[in-house]
């Protein structure tokens, strides 16, 4: 399949972009050259991603399965996960104009994607969806969650950021910290950009993992609510995730506090997304 090898390029094009922003990380911000073939470099690589998975959609109807969303199994969504973390990456980095977010984003976009292609115990081929998934509604469940699981992804980046710089400006004394640490962000930037990737994360987590995911659950099973283990571990995820935002909000918590609940929130979303469906039996489980 032509899109196969399309993606299969994608995992390179992600490695590349990690190792550049990590090499800009390391030797500076000031080489123009090495920041515009970062930046072109994950533009490139999306646009594989984009254009395989349109492909993949394409082959699908070729092969007359007729109704086909091309993030329908496991291999699938975490091509679509390391696609809406790279596009979320390059808005962030056109909106802040820093590029070393890149070395704690990027690696995450090409882990994802070497995941699918390379762990053996995806089935990369085509097949028919199950009659439970063929739903308008998944398609609007799916891409909404997997924004929001992309955007608490980012978070997690940006709070180890945020949690090795500190300690480094803890230990030096000064007040951007030492070696490549004072290229980064301030302590101030990432700790607002947690909270506004955190913020745009949770609104499209709740939107399509909760609403939509209980609208098509009534359509294919008859029920609003199951119980089932990926919506309970999904509710527990909402939770730590609506807890951030309401001690931000009213206890005005920042730094290293929201810092270390971004992390346990992306443990979360982790269990939620691969543990519950391979640790737990349930109605998500063939994901």
């Amino acid at each position: 399949m032509e899109s196969a090898q399309l993606l299969n390029l994608t995992t390179f094009g992600y490695m590349a972009s990690s190792m550049l922003y990590v090499a800009i990380l390391i030797f500076g911000t000031k080489n123009r050259t090495l920041g515009l073939t970062a930046t072109l470099v994950t533009m490139g690589a999306l646009l594989l991603s984009t254009m395989g998975i349109l492909l993949r959609w394409y082959e699908a109807f070729q092969l007359g399965f007729g109704y086909y969303a091309p993030f329908s199994n496991m291999y699938e969504s975490l091509v679509f996960f390391a696609w809406c973390i790279a596009l979320t990456y390059l808005v962030l980095e056109y909106l802040y104009k820093n590029q070393t977010l890149g070395a704690f984003v990027m690696p995450f976009a090409f882990l994802a994607q070497a995941f699918a292609e390379y762990w053996p115990q995806w089935n990369q081929d085509l097949r028919p969806l199950l009659p439970a998934l063929q739903s308008n509604w998944l398609i609007a469940h799916v891409i909404a969650s997997f924004v929001g699981y992309a955007a608490f992804a980012i978070a997690f980046g940006m709070a180890v950021m945020y949690l090795l710089k500190a300690r480094n400006i803890e230990k030096s004394g000064r007040p951007e910290g030492t070696s490549f640490f004072a290229a980064l962000p301030g302590l101030k930037v990432i700790d607002e950009v947690i909270y506004k990737v955190i913020f745009f994360g949770f609104v499209w987590f709740t939107v399509g993992g909760l609403i939509f995911g209980a609208i098509w659950a009534n359509s294919a099973w008859g029920t609003y609510w199951s119980w089932d283990p990926k919506e309970t571990w999904s509710l527990i995820t909402w939770f730590v995730y609506a807890a951030t935002l309401h001690v931000r909000y009213t206890r005005g918590w920042t730094g290293k506090k929201i810092a270390w609940l971004a992390v346990l929130g992306f443990v979360s979303t982790v269990f939620t997304y691969y543990g519950v469906n391979f640790l737990l039996s349930g109605l998500h489980s063939y994901g």
